[in-house]
This record gives structure tokens, sequence and C-alpha cells, in this order.
């Protein structure tokens, strides 16, 4: 049986998808093409939801979803829909998570899980209170599936690098290096939430969770706006978010993370580089060569030292045994595709995806933390410990 096919007496999961910009276009190429290459349960791409009738309607015919919407509210009360995947902006996340979730929809959503920590806070109690009720939900932090840090993951799990030490994590981008580059929602704290350090920080502070486990308990960090007034519809208008952020985390392990992002990076145009440092080995990775990990085994004698290339295609590696011969690479629109087939496999299977909502939250907290000491010129802001999260069964080994 194909993974179109249904069981006897079985339905499609039924799917509606909240915006089409950018997240809208990269989710529709996964939900378009997983079924042909994993084995996921049955779904329909049914509706896809946006403000702008005509907008939404060219997008749901261009990206292959049955119908538009232009009201969320009553295609999530519909009975065909079971799965909701929010590609919105960060500041409608938790209304229409919450409501979606109340209304019995296992839910996906885009980084970072919402603008505010209360939002985040809200989203992930309702989260726990539909995991009772048997829906699931997940937070699309999608560089966990990308094979080269999956493997990057099971290395460290397997203890190549000892004891870890270090992190160094830099996610840089110059799409805002020009002043005169116009305003958008982005860089307005009320839609925005935050700038670099949200939408790109996010993604960093992830991985040196997701990578290395456990808690950070300690946080400092700086924020710089670099231009702060660019052309608007009106004219020069304030930039009220943050163009670059810098972070300093303490884990419960007792190792060190340093974090910087920048959206002002000039000639850097997607470079999420991370460097993990342990007492018997190190990993290099950068996003833009996504098919290679850098390794140094330290145990190995002196002499035969350096980092080696290991090309991240093998049938062996993570998720690349449903794509191409070894040796044919893959790109950044496959992470989607990954996350797509591990929630619906979590969705299929009755288990708890990874990352959840409250991953989401804990991300959230460190970003708070950032925010606050960057406002109070503080050295350091003392983290709670978070609730433990669950590692999901549904990420492929």
């Amino acid at each position: 049986m194909n993974s179109h096919e249904t069981t006897p007496g079985s339905s499609p999961l039924g799917v509606a998808m909240i915006g089409y910009a950018f997240m809208g276009k990269a989710h529709s190429n996964a939900w378009r093409n997983v079924a042909s290459y994993f084995d996921v349960p049955a779904f329909e791409r049914r509706v896809l939801v946006g403000r702008d009738p005509a907008g939404v309607a060219e997008a749901a015919a261009k990206y292959g979803w049955a119908e538009s919407s232009t009201d969320w509210r009553e295609v999530i009360a519909r009975d065909d829909i079971q799965i909701v995947d929010i590609c919105a902006p960060g500041w409608m996340h938790a209304e229409i998570a919450i409501a979606a979730l109340a209304a019995g929809k296992h839910v996906l959503v885009e980084k970072p899980l919402a603008n505010t920590l209360a939002e985040a806070e809200a989203m992930a109690e309702a989260a726990r209170a539909a995991r009772t009720r048997g829906v699931q939900s997940m937070i699309g932090f999608n560089y966990r599936r990308v094979p080269a840090l999956a493997l990057a993951k099971e290395l460290i799990a397997e203890g190549r690098l000892g004891t870890i030490r270090h992190v160094r994590a830099a996610y840089l981008q110059d799409w805002l290096v020009d002043p005169d580059s116009p305003m958008t929602w982005r860089l307005n704290k009320d839609t925005a939430g935050s700038g670099a350090l949200g939408d790109i920080a996010s993604h960093a502070i992830d991985q040196v969770l997701f990578l290395l486990g456990g808690q950070v308990t300690e946080v400092s960090g700086r924020l710089h706006t670099f231009t702060p007034q660019r052309p608007g519809a009106t004219g020069l208008e304030d930039v009220t978010v943050d163009d670059a952020a810098w972070a300093t985390l303490t884990l419960a392990s007792g190792a060190i993370a340093s974090v910087e992002v920048s959206r002002v990076a000039t000639g850097q145009k997607n470079s999420l580089k991370l460097e993990i440092y342990g007492d018997k080995g190190a990993l290099l990775f950068d996003l833009e060569d996504l098919n290679e990990l850098g390794f140094l085994d330290a145990t190995l004698p002196v002499r035969e030292q350096g980092f080696r290339r290991i090309l991240v295609n093998e049938p062996e590696h993570p998720y690349a045994d449903a794509w191409w011969p070894q040796g044919h690479v893959l790109g950044w629109e496959h992470t989607f595709t990954h996350e797509i087939r591990d929630f619906l496999v979590a969705v299929g299977t009755g288990t708890t995806p990874s990352p959840s909502f409250e991953d989401g939250l804990n991300v959230q907290r460190i970003l708070a933390a950032v925010e606050e000491s960057a406002a109070a010129k503080s050295s350091l802001i003392q983290l709670a410990p978070s609730a433990p999260t669950t590692q999901p069964a549904t990420e492929r080994a």
C-alpha cells in the first residue's frame, strides 16, 4: 500500500495551512512531496488560509491546495480538518494554535513559538491539556531535520565527543545591510516580537539544546540596532527590534555556549555555523554546506588527528535512505519534508512529536532572558529549571 492509500474504514487526514508567504511556500512544498518519499498516514491538502482573497486563491492553485479561505476560525471548526499548520506571522501564533488545539486539531506551528513569553506559556499549557485528549502539537525547528545535524546528535549521544566543554553558534545573514531597505513587519516589535533574536537566534539556541540536551541555567546578552530608522509608507519609521544579538549560555552540565546572530553581516547569506568542542572530539557544521559535517576524533594519536569531512548522504545517515543514491546532495527544502514526515508519523502513531511546544517555551524563556540581560546591562540572568521534555520516538535514527 502506498502512503496515499487508506485502510478500510479510514479517511485521509485533512490538512489546513494558515499563511502562504515564505514559510507557507516551504511547507507547501513539503506537504506536496512527503508522501512520495516517506511512509506516512494518508492525508489531503484541503485548505490554504490567508488574509487577501485573491492572493491566497492564487497561492492555493499554485501550491496544490484544494481550496482557499480567508477565515481561519471557520476552517478550524470544520469536521474535515484534522491538522492545522500555522505559517502565519508570530503575532498570530498563540490565538490560532490555542483555538485549534481546543477544537481537537493537531497543530504544527513555525518558530519562534510566539512573540512573548506569556503567549508561549499559554500555548504550552494548551498543548499539555490537548495531549491528554490525544491531540498532538509540534514546533517547526526544521534544522533538527538536517541529516548532518541529526548525525551530530547521534555522535554526541554515543559519547564520541566525550564531555562537551563549549559550543559556538553563529547564525548570520545580510539582507538588512542596506540602510535604505524598507520597513517590514519583521522590523516592528508589535508584529515581530523581536528582530534577529527571535527570528534566527531561536534556531541557534534550539540547536544548542537539541545537540547537548539539558537545561540552560544562566544567560547574559546584548542586543543592538545598527539602523534605527528605515523608509516606510509615510517616510522614515522607527525600527523597534534588534539587528543583531549576542548571548552567553551556561548549561547545567557545565558547558558554555556562545551565540551570535545578525541580519547585517555583510556577505553572509544564510550561514548557521556550529562548533561543538568536547574532551574527546569536536564537530563543525555550516548550513551553507549542509550536506557536510566536520568531525575530529581526539582519541586518535596526535599525529593522526585532524578534522575529516563526512558527506552525509549515505543510506545509513538520518533520513537519507528515502532520497537519492549516495553522494547526491540534499537541500534546505528537504528539512521541511523531514519535519512533516516526523509530525505525520507522530500523529498516526499517537506518540509525542518533538520538538514540543514545551521545547519552544524553553527557547522562548532563553530569548526573554537575553532581552532582560540586554535591557538591564546585567551580566547574568538566572533561569529556573524548566519541565523535562520528551525525546521523540519519531525522529529517525
